[in-house]
């Protein structure tokens, strides 16, 4: 990212500590800042209140309450935080539920970048 452009900050949510660690080393070697990480989807519900995230990475699979419902949640409750829901599995799996969650996107773990995500930041 430019020095110009403004810094994006981001919570990354996945029941994966390996997934966390490595995209948190991805996302910060590529300019945005990670505030945060949860590991359910009761943590990001919680963290995205408390960190204001621009940006939450959300993972669809989680073990308590899936990606899906934690995005529309974070949206009842009028969080300003950019949802970008990711998977290991292909965004055709999912069907419409993913246009459907609020969710600004879909980045798969397989090409997730700073780049790849910061094309749904504000």
């Amino acid at each position: 990212m430019c020095h110009d452009e403004p810094v994006t900050t981001v919570l990354i949510v996945d029941d994966h500590k390996a997934f966390r660690t490595s995209a948190r080393h991805l996302l910060e070697a590529d300019g945005l800042v990670v505030v945060g990480e949860a590991a359910n989807g009761r943590e990001a519900l919680e963290l995205t209140g408390e960190l204001s995230p621009d940006l939450v990475l959300l993972d669809i699979q989680l073990p308590d309450i899936d990606g899906f419902v934690v995005a529309r949640e974070l949206q009842r409750r009028g969080e300003n935080a950019v949802i970008v829901l990711t998977s290991s599995r292909d965004a055709a799996d999912y069907g419409e539920s993913i246009s459907e969650s609020g969710a600004r996107g879909f980045v798969p773990k397989s090409d997730l970048s700073g780049a790849a995500i910061a094309v749904y930041a504000k």
